[in-house]
């Protein structure tokens, strides 16, 4: 297994600010003309990076990327494809200490994309099974859900 090195903890700040800069502008798409609007949010763990696509009724497509933090050793982010079930604004973690959990989107069982404030750590494995992002783009991708749906939302997480 090869190690992989953490950049200085100011530099990983500086790059993932660079990064939010570089990442907040939607990219138009066109797409199929649609009954209705609908959000995938596409995992990719090997890359630490989410794609979301809100596909409107129009046929005009808007893709965000962003990166994550998923699942570190121990602490596997399941794959698979689901729907959210549950949105919380606020959410705190009842199984590690209390920890905030800002723009939480569960989609299985305990697991959820949610806002980190441990931006230093986006773009590699570092939580405990959930996906982070940064509470900006939490809560931009918390409130696609809410226009659209959660019947009309799909998480795929991909290694």
């Amino acid at each position: 297994m090869a190690m992989r090195l953490r950049p200085p903890r100011g530099l990983a700040l500086l790059l993932g600010l660079v990064a939010l800069a570089a990442c907040t502008e939607p990219i138009a798409r066109p797409a199929a003309a649609r009954s209705a609007d609908e959000l995938t949010a596409v995992i990719d763990i090997s890359d630490q990076q989410v794609e979301v696509t809100r596909a409107r009724m129009s046929g005009q497509a808007e893709v965000w990327r962003w990166p994550v933090s998923t699942g570190r050793p121990g602490y596997a982010t399941p794959t698979g494809t689901f729907r959210p079930f549950l949105l919380s604004k606020n959410h705190r973690s009842s199984l590690y200490d209390d920890a905030p959990m800002p723009w939480s989107v569960f989609f299985n069982g305990d697991v959820a994309i949610h806002g980190s404030y441990e931006i230093a750590d986006l773009g590699q494995p570092a939580s405990h099974g959930c996906v982070r992002l940064h509470p900006t783009h939490a809560e931009h991708f918390f409130r696609q859900v809410q226009q659209v749906g959660m019947a009309n939302t799909v998480i795929s997480v991909v290694q």
